[in-house]
């Protein structure tokens, strides 16, 4: 008997699937171990090592989407095929956005699953290869699209519903939210996704040219026009503009920009011609649109144009549940992008991330990971990888009898003391299992414990 291609999961509630998949790959000379939940799953992966894992998404007990969250945390390098018999816009982003190596719809051919498992090898004899770099596991990602809070799970149906429409999106947020992000996944997602996606930002073009780079100018039309310019908006054309930040835009190019869309039709600067586009319109503001024309600094018939369809996306704080995905995720971009195998990510460092309020939420988690993964030198990364302003920042939770802010060695102290114990609660004071748990050796655990004083 030839010698073993490597060891796949194959995890679905219905047996026929199982037997039948688990057949076709043993053929293909792979050793395959089968599961019926996301329990068994978990289980499995934890006492066994497998190159690649074949998941349904719907089973009892735990789902393959909660399983696949667990997984993607604590075993960043297992890439994870997930099938499906309820294939909606909906659900492919759902995987998309947890990372998911590939996607299979059933029923499904042979012929499919085969591809996509040896896309997965290849994939992974690749990194191998070349120095062991992790690379981006699947081409349904996207980049920092990650979230499964109640809040974002609103998101993701909203971008479901509306994608495949040619209906005028608003997007509204705090900086660093994600509303470019959401703006691209609503143009990937349409009809229109062979076709360019052009992006404005109205705040960082001066008011002065902004009417050209909408809408393009003719040679001579003023000073400096040497040649005839083609605006964003006839770039765009048949495709999707994404307007950014467009509460900065001037009272008098609002009224051009709302004659634009309600005509879809516009003249160059110093042209008499019509031009006709077919143009999905994004716009995206962080400010309170609906203030701002109470303050009559932006038109109303304007806002009713864009916000055919609102899609608010919440600030980081308010979805905290988030974090150890968003987490996880930057790490592995990171650690692929530094030519480094991905690291754990401790509790202690979870605990830290949930605890800060993230002013400048998605981006800044972002810029903190890869700061992290810079600095940071084990295979672990630690609280005190993190930048000092971010422990400091937590000084409520973690600060002395008088109010004043601990040492970060004090705070990484704290939290490790508070893990532990609450480790030790949750397995009844067996040691072995919580020095498990934790991740480490039970001799380092009974070291922790002397030390902490812990009972």
């Amino acid at each position: 008997m030839s010698e073993s291609k490597g060891s796949i999961l194959v995890a679905d509630d219905e047996e026929s699937v199982r037997n039948l998949t688990s057949r076709v790959l043993s053929k293909m000379n792979y050793t395959v171990t089968t599961a019926s939940n996301g329990e068994e799953v978990l289980d499995k992966v934890r006492n066994c090592s497998f190159d690649l894992l074949i998941m349904d998404i719907r089973m009892p007990k735990l789902d393959g989407m909660e399983a696949f969250k667990t997984l993607r945390i604590n075993y960043p390098g297992l890439p994870i095929i997930m099938m499906t018999a309820f294939s909606t816009v909906e659900t492919t982003l759902e995987a998309m956005r947890l990372g998911a190596f590939d996607y299979l719809t059933k029923p499904f051919d042979i012929s499919e699953v085969k591809t996509a498992v040896e896309k997965a090898f290849s994939s992974r004899l690749e990194n191998d290869v070349q120095s062991d770099t992790p690379k981006q596991a699947s081409g349904l990602q996207i980049d920092a699209f990650v979230g499964s809070s109640p809040l974002m799970q609103e998101v993701f149906k909203t971008i479901g519903r509306v994608s495949v429409s040619n209906s005028s999106v608003l997007i509204q947020g705090e900086s660093g939210t994600g509303k470019e992000l959401v703006a691209r996944t609503l143009h990937q997602y349409s009809n229109r996704k062979n076709k360019p996606f052009v992006t404005v930002n109205c705040g960082a073009i001066p008011e002065g040219i902004l009417e050209s780079e909408f809408f393009g100018h003719e040679k001579g039309a003023f000073t400096g026009a040497h040649s005839r310019k083609i605006g964003k908006f006839e770039f765009a054309d048949g495709g999707t503009i994404f307007l950014d930040e467009i509460g900065e835009m001037s009272p008098m190019l609002q009224v051009k920009l709302l004659r634009a869309l309600q005509e879809r039709e516009f003249e160059r600067i110093g042209g008499n011609e019509k031009i006709a586009v077919d143009v999905r319109v994004v716009a995206a503001s962080n400010r309170n649109l609906r203030e701002s024309i109470k303050e009559k600094t932006f038109r109303a018939d304007l806002f009713y144009r864009l916000n055919v369809v609102s899609i608010f996306i919440p600030p980081l704080r308010e979805r905290k549940e988030d974090i150890p995905l968003l987490a996880a995720y930057f790490r592995d971009k990171f650690c692929a992008k530094l030519g480094k195998q991905p690291k754990r990510i401790s509790q202690e460092v979870i605990e830290v991330l949930q605890n800060y309020d993230w002013p400048g939420n998605v981006r800044e988690l972002e810029n903190i990971i890869e700061y992290a993964i810079v600095m940071g030198n084990g295979q672990v990364i630690l609280a005190e990888d993190l930048p000092l302003e971010i422990a400091t920042a937590t000084k409520s939770q973690f600060s002395d009898k008088e109010g004043k802010p601990e040492t970060l060695r004090a705070m990484v102290k704290s939290l490790e003391k508070g893990a532990i114990a609450a480790a030790l609660q949750k397995t009844g004071g067996n040691k072995l299992q919580t020095s498990k748990v934790l991740g480490i050796s039970r001799r380092a655990l009974q070291y922790k414990i002397e030390e902490y004083g812990i009972e």
